[in-house]
């Protein structure tokens, strides 16, 4: 007779595992993780398989007529799962069609699996694509193939589901970029820039790694940098501070620190993880992807796919390399920051991940850190 513990608490129904979410990593954690789970790829290679997903996603994001929060969220989920799974045992594309899946429920932007596959088949094939547009209709795909990738993309949004423990609260930078620009007094282009510095932050693990609003703080900071950076002082509209003046401001600690509940330290390291994305975007030209046979691709599974939507750079890339010598010669040293699993041990190793996605084993998933549930 199966026991019933719909009456119970909690803290009473057994269970043989607990999954704490961890909003946000550490950088060491971050760092421990993606080694982990990067195999025999570089750390280059990485990389470059990390901005071809986060293309993808943007350019079905565009064909869809998704939101920048969906297209972001989804990235950002994209960024998660490969903290828990390694690279080499999913295709990239079926990882992001169902991270694209589960932001657009989180965010109430829903679409049919159908559509969302359908967009990925023409982003993936953009010469039949082409073709089925001239003839007035849509792509064509074999349906037999079609319900194959829905039955993955389904499996794979269970395990992203899982790796955030079902906590679909969200928080994005984007609305701190807008009030803390106002706060400061940006301009309306320096604010422009720091909300597209922020766009491009989640093609990045800072979403991971540090809060909305001072990833915001960060991308604020950088594009002040950006705006005066061998430039001259240029009058501001009446009631608006130069971008001098929120550079100067923000590279040295002071009040806005306490009022913003930021560290100096923190915004540094966001502006120089965004500079250096800037930089290689900068120095890496806009070409079609290589085959699966060249030894230049980072993996068998990138291929196929046409040239993503690359990071929009208007500075050179010596430009920026200069910045980014200055920020490092007035850059405060690192802090230390604690885990906010708050001292214990949440067991980042191989059985941790095989536990998600498997139905012979109960898994109690909590929505937050172990010291936070402890005290509720």
């Amino acid at each position: 007779m199966a026991l019933d513990y719909r009456g119970d608490p909690p803290q009473l129904i057994p269970a043989s595992r607990f999954k704490y979410h961890l909003p946000y990593f550490t950088p060491q954690e971050v760092e421990r993780l993606s080694e982990k789970q990067r195999g025999k790829l570089s750390i280059t290679q990485e990389e470059k398989a990390r901005q071809q997903a986060c293309g993808f996603i943007e350019a079905i994001g565009a064909d869809i007529g998704f939101p920048r929060k969906t297209i972001a969220t989804a990235q950002n989920l994209y960024h998660r799962f490969h903290l828990f799974f390694p690279r080499k045992d999913f295709a990239y594309h079926d990882v992001c069609i169902a991270a694209l899946f589960v932001s657009c429920k989180i965010h109430d932007t829903l679409k049919k699996t159908r559509d969302v596959l359908i967009a990925s088949y023409a982003v993936r094939f953009p010469d039949r694509a082409a073709k089925a547009k001239a003839m007035g209709g849509e792509i064509d795909i074999d349906p037999n193939q079609m319900e194959h990738d829905r039955q993955r993309l389904l499996a794979i949004e269970r395990l992203i589901v899982e790796t955030i423990c079902f906590n679909f609260n969200t928080r994005l930078p984007f609305p701190y970029v807008i009030k803390i620009s106002r706060a400061f007094g940006a301009s309306k282009r320096v604010s422009k820039l720091a909300y597209r510095l922020a766009i491009d932050s989640f093609r990045t693990l800072l979403n991971l790694q540090y809060p909305p609003h001072v990833v915001a703080l960060g991308c604020l900071y950088l594009a002040a940098l950006l705006s005066s950076f061998e430039r001259g002082t240029t009058p501001e509209q009446p009631g608006h501070n130069s971008a001098h003046q929120i550079a100067a401001t923000l590279s040295k600690s002071g009040d806005w620190g306490r009022q913003f509940q930021a560290h100096i330290e923190d915004i540094e390291e966001i502006a120089h993880e965004v500079i250096d994305l800037l930089i290689a975007a900068a120095q890496t030209p806009t070409t079609a992807n290589t085959s699966p046979q060249t030894p230049s691709s980072p993996s068998p599974h990138l291929s196929r796919t046409p040239a993503a939507p690359s990071v929009q750079v208007p500075y050179k890339a010596d430009q920026l390399i200069r910045l980014k010598i200055v920020m490092r010669e007035t850059e405060h040293p690192s802090r230390i920051r604690e885990s906010v699993a708050g001292g214990e041990n949440i067991a980042f190793d191989k059985s941790d991940s095989t536990l998600l996605g498997r139905n012979d084993k109960t898994v109690r998933f909590m929505f937050a850190p172990p010291g936070m549930v402890d005290a509720v």
